[in-house]
C-alpha cells in the first residue's frame, strides 16, 4: 500500500513516489521543498499566509511548509482586489502567481527538520463561494482535513488504484483541495499540477494515462459534447462532480459515452463531504456521518470531518428514508416574501427544471417600483429548439403556464433572462452577486466571446450568439434572426478593440454577402483582416463550415 497519513507527509521519505507529472515533481522534492519554505517563514515570523497558486505541486508545498512552520494558511477564493481589500488583515503575507507578491522559491531557508505534523494545531482559513450570500471564512484543523481523505480512500482507493487525477476544478476550495491535492497526495497518485477547464482540455490530458480519473464541476460535465473521442476516454476510473447537482440529461448522457454515471458528491466548506449518489435522487451519507433534522426539516450534520462534538445545522430541507438515505428539497433560506406571501425560490426552481426547455433556472428577487420574481433560465436543446422555431414571447409564456401549476400567480416571474448554461465560477457554483446582476441586467446587445486568436495580419474569434439577444426583437418574432445590420456592428466594434490604427470613419461596403441565417445559441466564427493601403476591412463569418456573411467596410478619416 502506498498511502502516507496526511499527518506524516513531511516525514516519511519514500524513494520514488511521484506526486506530479507535468512536470515530475517526486514525493522527496516536495517534501525537502516544503521545509525549506517553513524555515522561511519561521525566519520571517509569518503566522497567517495567504494562498493563491494555479500550480496545485506548489499550493502542496505551500500547505505542507506553511503547517510544519505553524502557520495558519488563508485559501482566498480569487484575488479580486474587493477580495484581497475584505481578507488584507487576515494575512501576514500572500504567496501567489501575481506580481508584487511572494513566490516560493523567494521564501526558501536552510529546511527545517521532518517532523509529523500537529492535527490539531496546523489550521486552514477557507473562503466560501458567496453563491448564497456574502462570503465567509471556515476555519478547519488539519485533523478534519486528515478524517476526510481516509474517508474518500475508504470509498473509491481501490477503484481508483494508481489512476492519474486529472481536474477541471481549482484548488483553492474544499472539493478542489481535497480530490485533487490531498487525497492523491496521501494515496500516492499523481495528480495534474493544472486544472484543465474545458471538455477538450480535459481530453488531451487524459489520452497519456492508461489509468486515471476526473474530479469536475457539473457546468464542466453538461459541456461535454458529441465531439470527444469517447470510445478512447472510457477507461475513466471514476468522474466525480460537486458545487451543485447534475442534471439527469448530462449524467445519462455520459452513462451512455463512458459506461458509468458521475459519483455526484454533496458536501460544503462547513461541513465537508456529506454524502454521495451514483445515480437516483438519494443520496448515501459518507461512513461516520450522522444525520438529524430540525423542525422546519433542514438536515442536521455530525461528521468526523467537523470539530470534535460540533453539530453543523445546515439550511438544506430532506427527506430521510428508514435505511439513512435521504432526499434533499431544497435551501429553506431561499424563501423570500412578496405582497406578505412566502415563496420557496428552490421549489419554483425545481419545478422549472421539470419542463423539457429547461436545463437548470436560478430565481431571485427584482425591485423597480415593486419587487417582483426573474428568472434565469439555462435552456435545454429543446428549449433553444422552441425559441429558434418559436419566438422568446411564446417560449417564456410556456415556462409561464408550467410554473402556474406550482404556484400563485403572484410567483409568476416577469422578467426572463435566457441562456446556453448558467455561469459559473471555478468551484460551479453561482456566486449570488452574479445571479443578481444577470437578473438585473437588460438583455444583451454583444455576443459572447469564446476565444481571440492572431495569425500575423488576420484576426480568427470564436463568438456565441446569446438566446437572449435583445437584437431578436421584432426580427422575427417567431423565427429570430441575427440582422446583417448587427453583424456588420459587431465587426467594426470587434475591430476596432483589436486593431490599433482603424480609422475612425465608416464610408460604405463593398460586396457584401448574406448566405446563410445565424440564430440564437449560433456559435460563429469570424475572421477579420485590415487592408491598410486601401483602408479595407475584411470580415467574414461562418456558421460552424457554411458561409454565413461577408464583406469589405470602408474606412477613413472624418470629413
Amino acid at each position: 500500500m502506498n498511502w502516507i497519513a496526511l499527518e506524516h507527509l513531511l516525514d516519511h521519505a519514500p524513494k520514488s513516489r511521484p506526486v506530479t507529472l507535468d512536470s515530475v515533481l517526486e514525493h522527496a522534492e516536495l517534501r525537502q521543498q516544503a521545509l525549506r519554505l517553513a524555515a522561511g517563514l519561521r525566519n520571517r515570523g509569518v503566522a497567517r499566509l495567504a494562498v493563491h497558486l494555479e500550480d496545485a505541486g506548489e499550493l502542496a508545498i505551500a500547505l505542507l511548509g506553511a503547517w510544519r512552520a505553524g502557520v495558519t494558511v488563508l485559501l482566498p477564493a480569487d484575488l479580486q482586489p474587493a477580495s484581497r481589500a475584505r481578507l488584507a488583515h487576515q494575512a501576514d503575507l500572500w504567496l501567489t502567481d501575481q506580481d508584487g507578491d511572494a513566490h516560493i522559491s523567494e521564501l526558501f531557508a536552510e529546511p527545517l527538520e521532518p517532523a509529523k505534523l500537529d492535527l490539531d494545531r496546523c489550521r486552514l482559513l477557507l473562503c466560501t463561494s458567496g453563491s448564497s450570500g456574502e462570503p465567509k471564512l471556515i476555519d478547519k484543523r488539519l485533523r478534519q482535513l486528515a478524517n476526510e481523505v481516509e474517508i474518500l480512500e475508504a470509498c473509491w482507493g481501490p477503484d481508483l488504484g494508481d489512476a492519474c487525477v486529472i481536474a477541471s476544478v481549482a484548488a483553492q476550495h474544499i472539493y478542489g483541495l481535497l480530490f485533487r491535492v490531498l487525497w492523491p497526495l496521501c494515496a500516492g497518485r499523481p495528480f495534474l499540477r493544472r486544472a484543465q477547464p474545458f471538455p477538450e482540455d480535459i481530453q488531451l490530458a487524459s489520452r497519456p494515462h492508461l489509468r486515471f480519473c476526473w474530479v469536475a464541476s457539473p457546468a464542466l460535465l453538461k459541456r461535454m459534447g458529441d465531439n470527444l473521442d469517447w470510445p478512447a476516454l472510457r477507461s475513466v476510473r471514476r468522474v466525480f462532480s460537486s458545487g451543485g447537482a447534475l442534471d439527469i440529461e448530462a449524467a445519462q448522457r455520459l452513462q451512455q459515452r463512458l459506461g458509468q454515471l458521475p459519483t455526484e458528491i454533496y458536501g460544503s466548506s462547513e461541513t465537508g463531504g456529506i454524502a454521495w449518489r451514483q445515480g437516483g435522487h438519494l443520496w448515501q451519507p459518507f461512513p461516520g456521518v450522522q444525520l438529524g433534522q430540525d423542525d422546519n426539516g433542514a438536515l442536521r450534520i455530525a461528521s468526523p470531518c467537523l470539530p470534535p462534538g460540533h453539530t453543523e445545522q445546515t439550511a438544506d430541507a430532506a427527506r430521510i428514508e428508514s435505511d439513512g438515505r435521504f432526499e434533499l428539497l431544497g435551501r429553506l433560506d431561499r424563501i423570500v416574501k412578496l405582497e406578505e406571501k412566502r415563496i420557496s425560490l428552490p421549489m419554483l426552481e425545481t419545478a422549472l427544471a421539470t419542463h423539457p426547455f429547461v436545463s437548470e433556472a436560478r430565481l431571485g428577487v427584482v425591485s423597480d417600483n415593486r419587487a417582483y420574481l426573474a428568472a434565469l433560465v439555462a435552456l435545454s436543446e429543446a428549449g433553444l429548439h422552441a425559441l429558434r422555431n418559436g419566438g422568446r414571447r411564446a417560449l417564456t409564456e410556456t415556462l409561464r403556464k408550467h410554473l402556474a401549476d406550482h404556484c400563485e400567480a403572484l410567483a409568476l416571474p416577469r422578467r426572463w433572462r435566457l441562456l446556453t448554461h448558467l455561469p459559473c465560477n471555478s468551484q460551479g457554483k453561482v456566486p449570488q452577486a452574479q445571479l443578481d446582476a444577470l437578473l438585473q441586467a437588460p438583455r444583451p446587445l454583444q455576443p459572447e466571446r469564446l476565444s481571440v486568436s492572431r495569425d500575423e495580419d488576420q484576426w480568427q474569434l470564436l463568438l456565441a450568439v446569446p438566446p437572449d439577444l435583445a437584437h431578436f426583437t421584432g426580427h422575427f418574432p417567431q423565427t429570430p434572426v441575427l440582422p446583417g445590420v448587427v453583424q456588420i456592428d459587431w465587426a467594426i466594434g470587434l475591430a476596432r478593440e483589436l486593431i490599433a490604427d482603424l480609422p475612425p470613419s465608416f464610408q460604405g461596403m463593398e460586396v457584401l454577402k448574406f448566405q446563410q441565417l445565424a440564430r440564437p445559441g449560433d456559435q460563429l466564427s469570424l475572421t477579420l483582416r485590415f487592408d491598410r493601403e486601401r483602408r479595407k476591412l475584411h470580415f467574414a463569418y461562418r456558421n460552424g463550415d457554411a458561409p454565413c456573411s461577408s464583406g469589405r467596410i470602408l474606412l477613413g478619416d472624418p470629413l
